[in-house]
């Protein structure tokens, strides 16, 4: 058995078709046919259902493409430890993000890159929370940045990085300046434009709405965080972001920005990697650095405010 053919064989239950497969691995398609059928001989199993065109796995293929995931990423974790070993950390650490949280992702990759800067950093930035997951548990993310909760089964460990809490912004002239707060009831009765529904993030929206006894009606729905604020800009919507993403864009010129209470909500983010061990030696020093840096003051700075202590 060789890696390459475990390799074709990943690529054909992710992508899902033999000519796109063959081009994913830079090969042409009858090798990889020819690598994959031979894997098939050898473990004396049927992976792959045949027909005029590619109709699927089979039952057995499904479990060989799982145990082919773990090869390759264990594969894969051995070589960027001997790197490490002989010359520092090198290669390329995958990181996967919530939308919501995409504002705090530098806070963590800045430091990392000045501690390891033969690493490229590579992030992944309009996941899901189940697709984090699902990528961790598949080897195709090294570490996710996302919601934290108790629903984590014992395969995941997770560094809490900041509380998330929402404001909401409208143009100036929808909230007067003498209000230094504004309530989830006031929020719903605007113009909204929020995240679209099938998010987490919107999610916990709903849920704090719900607990406030109303329901927000958005004209506009959204998976991006930056068209919240572009729609925002043009004074027609309000909207309700968090807080982190005040620290990327500022409270913009002719926008407002309070916070939302009645109730004061906040959600756990943090940077969740895989169980396994020894695992990767990327996601290792990843994790290290996100324990060594408080993304949580961090982010209360705002642009243009003076430089904390």
């Amino acid at each position: 058995m060789l890696f390459r053919q475990l390799e074709y064989l990943v690529a054909l239950s992710r992508e899902r078709h033999f000519a796109r497969a063959a081009q994913a691995c830079y090969v042409s398609q009858p090798a990889l046919s020819e690598a994959i059928r031979k894997l098939e001989e050898e473990l004396d199993v049927p992976l792959v259902r045949r027909g005029r065109t590619y109709e699927g796995l089979t039952p057995e293929g499904e479990r060989i493409v799982v145990w082919a995931q773990r090869i390759l990423a264990d594969r894969d974790a051995l070589k960027d430890e001997v790197g490490a070993l002989r010359t520092g950390l090198s290669g390329t650490i995958r990181i996967g993000s919530v939308p919501t949280a995409v504002g705090a992702v530098s806070l963590l990759t800045a430091p990392f890159c000045v501690a390891h800067p033969l690493v490229r950093v590579e992030v992944i930035a309009d996941l899901q929370s189940q697709d984090i997951l699902r990528q961790l548990r598949n080897f195709e993310i090294d570490a996710g940045i996302t919601y934290l909760h108790k629903g984590f089964s014992e395969d995941f460990r997770s560094v809490p990085l900041y509380e998330e809490r929402y404001v909401l912004l409208t143009s100036a002239a929808d909230m007067p300046v003498h209000r230094a707060t504004a309530t989830w009831a006031e929020a719903s009765r605007l113009p909204l434009c929020l995240l679209t529904g099938a998010m987490q993030g919107r999610q916990v929206l709903d849920e704090v709405f719900a607990e406030a006894g109303v329901e927000p009606s958005p004209r506009v729905e959204t998976d991006s965080v930056a068209a919240l604020f572009a729609h925002v800009r043009t004074g027609r919507w309000a909207s309700v972001v968090p807080h982190t993403w005040l620290h990327v864009f500022g409270v913009p010129h002719g926008m407002r920005a309070v916070p939302l209470v009645e109730p004061a909500r906040t959600v756990p983010v943090g940077l969740v990697v895989t169980a396994r061990e020894p695992g990767s030696v990327l996601a290792r020093a990843l994790t290290a650095v996100a324990r060594q840096t408080d993304v949580a003051a961090a982010l209360d700075h705002l642009p243009g405010d003076p430089a904390p202590p």
